[in-house]
């Protein structure tokens, strides 16, 4: 298989990927096997992220050049008080990660699915949850939240910027991540010697859209 193919894979980890709420589990590893995410429906503090406009691009790159692809948010919510974000919860299926041509059954993608890369019959979930906002202005926001990746949480921090109107939430955000905290060392220059032309760049960026509605 092209090894450079395979940076087209890495970059969906996030794939758990933009707000939610929760404490970090640093470190641990977690056999979930179940979404996690309980939506608080009909909560007039809770606005439901529609999947369907809602997306996740991801880069990432290796000696010849960049490679990119989808993620999809399969359930999620953010609380907004006195229209101000405040916490909120979003999760992705792993086993709807797609390249950039979006396919998802091709002998790259499955081999992504496996143990080898996220293991997804273990952890079929990514997450991303909220622990505090701060507001810039009234567009920008800096979050925090707890990223769980293979069952392993750290904390990140990244810039967001939202429009409320019309009962309509819409946020777009950056997140830019070092993989081998959550044990995605493949062809990692800090793990593996000699790689050369075959090496894969440690970080990973996320191009996050977020829409949210009543």
């Amino acid at each position: 298989m092209n090894n450079n193919l395979y940076a087209t894979c890495l970059i969906l980890i996030i794939a758990p990927l933009f707000f939610g709420c929760g404490a970090p589990v640093t470190g641990e590893n977690k056999n979930a096997s179940a979404s996690s995410i309980s939506l608080h429906i009909g909560d007039e503090k809770y606005f439901i992220i529609d999947t369907k406009e809602s997306v996740v691009a991801w880069k990432g790159s290796s000696v010849p050049g960049n490679h990119e692809g989808y993620a999809y948010i399969s359930k999620g919510e953010l609380m907004i008080e006195n229209g101000q974000l405040m916490g909120g919860t979003v999760e992705i299926e792993m086993n709807k990660i797609e390249g950039h041509d979006h396919s998802r059954d091709n002998g790259l993608i499955n081999h992504l699915k496996g143990p080898d890369f996220f293991d997804v019959k273990k952890f079929p979930f990514s997450t991303i949850a909220i622990s505090s906002v701060a507001s810039i202005n009234v567009e920008d926001k800096e979050i925090t939240g707890n990223l769980t990746i293979k069952g392993i949480t750290h904390p990140v921090t990244f810039p967001v910027k939202m429009e409320m109107k019309d009962g309509i939430v819409k946020a777009s955000g950056k997140l830019v991540i070092d993989r081998t905290l959550w044990d995605v060392r493949y062809k990692s220059g800090k793990f593996f010697d000699n790689l050369k032309d075959q090496a894969i760049a440690d970080s990973i960026e996320f191009n996050i859209k977020v829409v949210a509605k009543k």
